[in-house]
């Protein structure tokens, strides 16, 4: 079993499961978004979004594959880039943090630790890109019927759990941060999850071959 991370491009962009493929819910702006959904054309929509975004900005997802199968993704962008940020009662993000606008693992892949596993891809981007923290609005009533909303908005419990704290509180939608210096320390947290479920592989193994061992004289040699 082997596990890898790329990042979101319009070719993978395909490997998005179906639904959140065609939603356009933090892309566009609630009023765009209806129109976009009732001309029946919000993937068009939503590819016109990501190649703005990496054409301006760069990278703005990550996603997971295991044994070549897609188990799960991320999307993160500015908030300035991402319309429906502005209509949570939890408004604004913060000037020195990105936007993780959704997430999500497939059901059969879950608890494997791709959920942080995928934050930690971010974290790593954006480090390196000068950016201090993430922040997320969380869903703390995930599963409540909601048309609008579901799964659009991931579970606040989902964000807790891979390290966020929440900085304003909301009893629906709350605003979480991660500080990026955080994700990028959970180096031996991730190697356990990853050796736990592929054996002895460590990540390092994951994303480069083995050096052989050098060879050792014998005896008498």
């Amino acid at each position: 079993m082997s596990r890898r991370l790329v990042s979101l491009t319009l070719d993978t962009l395909e490997d998005l499961p179906r639904p959140c493929r065609e939603c356009v819910f933090w892309e566009l702006d609630p009023v765009s978004a209806e129109r976009a959904c009732a001309a029946g054309d919000p993937g068009l929509e939503k590819e016109a979004w990501v190649s703005q975004t990496l054409l301006e900005w760069g990278s703005c997802g990550k996603l997971a594959y295991v044994d070549g199968m897609p188990a799960g993704f991320v999307m993160y962008a500015p908030p300035a880039y991402v319309p429906r940020s502005m209509a949570f009662p939890t408004s604004p993000v913060s000037a020195d943090a990105a936007l993780l606008m959704t997430a999500h693992v497939i059901p059969a892949f879950a608890g494997g630790g791709l959920g942080r596993m995928l934050v930690q891809g971010v974290a790593r981007d954006l480090t390196k890109r000068g950016i201090k923290a993430i922040e997320a609005f969380g869903d703390a009533k995930f599963g409540d019927v909601d048309e609008l909303v579901s799964g659009c908005v991931a579970p606040a419990d989902y964000f807790l759990s891979v390290g966020f704290k929440t900085v304003r509180p909301h009893p629906r939608y709350p605003r979480l941060r991660l500080e990026l210096r955080t994700a990028l320390s959970w180096k031996s947290d991730v190697e356990y999850a990853l050796e736990k479920l592929l054996g002895s592989m460590s990540p390092e193994t994951l994303l480069r071959p083995v050096r052989p061992a050098p060879a050792t004289r014998s005896a008498g040699r």
